[in-house]
């Protein structure tokens, strides 16, 4: 019954921006941590940030920090990833996912395509 879903994702030239939305159906995201994580071509998954809103914290990757926002809305029971100064290495699937703690996930989302060109 519950749904997560990522939307937001498209085409942006470098240097632009988008918002990723991750929301939730059937539960609360405020009683879960949420991470968000993006997998390129050809690389690995890497975990881009992860949030509590129970705890009021947000963590950021060390190399996506201050280029990467997280932010949520519980009344829409939605936390969103703002990407600014996009660059062409940041096109990948980008992935929402609930755990009962930050690095441990246990449903995911089907991914949001961001592809950053001119």
């Amino acid at each position: 019954q519950w749904q997560l879903v990522e939307s937001g994702g498209g085409l942006v030239q470098p240097g632009g921006s988008l918002r990723l939305s991750c929301a939730a159906s059937g539960f609360s995201l405020d009683y879960y941590a949420v991470g968000w994580f993006r997998q390129a071509p050809g690389k690995e998954r890497v975990e881009i940030s992860c949030s509590r809103e129970s705890h009021g914290t947000i963590t950021y990757a060390d190399s996506l920090k201050g280029r990467f926002t997280v932010s949520s809305d519980s009344a829409k029971n939605t936390v969103y990833l703002r990407l600014n100064s996009l660059k062409s290495e940041d096109t990948a699937v980008y992935y929402c996912a609930i755990g009962p703690d930050c690095r441990d996930y246990i449903y995911w989302g089907q991914g949001t395509q961001v592809t950053v060109s001119s």
